[in-house]
């Protein structure tokens, strides 16, 4: 095990939110819960559902994308985390469609999820997470939020679910090998991908 003990996946909770494009971070910890063998569970003092796994936890917030912060800081306070050891998986506007990129940090880029945990994290950007693409519908600077709190597409489907798989792929990596072989491994092999 290397330094990450925590995944977030964000998300918005509620059924009507199933299979949207902002909740691609809620496939991609429900896909490791599944391989794992282990079931969330609400945490309301957390304001979270939470499952756990050879002292690893998986997470996802269920105060709505724009607060997943104070859910992400109730348990990092908890469990005595730094921000190091928090992989958060999130949506991302700006990458094609299935396309993904390991980070070590970063600013939020526009993602509400991301910049409320920044937010309530002291301005700490300093936490790796997995981006993975889910495209854009309208030029950079435009109003994206029926795109992403869409579905995927039919002709998108079979993209988005290789990156959900893709997208655990890369969290166990981090977790069983270091954020450094991840983002050797995923970043050039998302790469790869989109040259073909």
């Amino acid at each position: 095990m290397h330094d990450v003990r925590l995944v977030v996946g964000l998300g918005n909770p509620g059924r009507e939110y199933d299979g949207t494009r902002h909740n691609i971070g809620f496939a991609v910890v429900d896909r490791l819960a599944a391989q794992w063998k282990c079931s969330f569970k609400s945490k309301a003092r957390f304001a979270a559902k939470i499952a756990e796994h050879d002292r690893l936890w998986l997470v996802k917030p269920q105060t709505f994308m724009n607060r997943s912060g104070a859910a992400v800081q109730a348990v990092m306070g908890w469990l005595k985390l730094e921000p190091a050891q928090v992989l958060v998986v999130v949506d991302d506007a700006d990458l094609p469609l299935g396309r993904m990129k390991v980070l070590a940090s970063g600013g939020s880029g526009g993602h509400n999820g991301l910049r409320s945990i920044i937010e309530s994290l002291g301005g700490e950007e300093a936490f790796p997470r997995v981006r993975i693409g889910i495209g854009r519908s309208a030029p950079v600077g435009t109003d994206i939020a029926d795109h992403v709190l869409g579905k995927f597409a039919p002709p998108e489907r079979t993209a988005a679910e290789a990156a959900v798989v893709r997208g655990a792929e890369a969290v166990e990596c981090c977790v069983m090998r270091g954020l450094a072989v991840a983002m050797n491994q995923f970043n050039r092999k998302s790469a790869e991908g989109e040259m073909h």
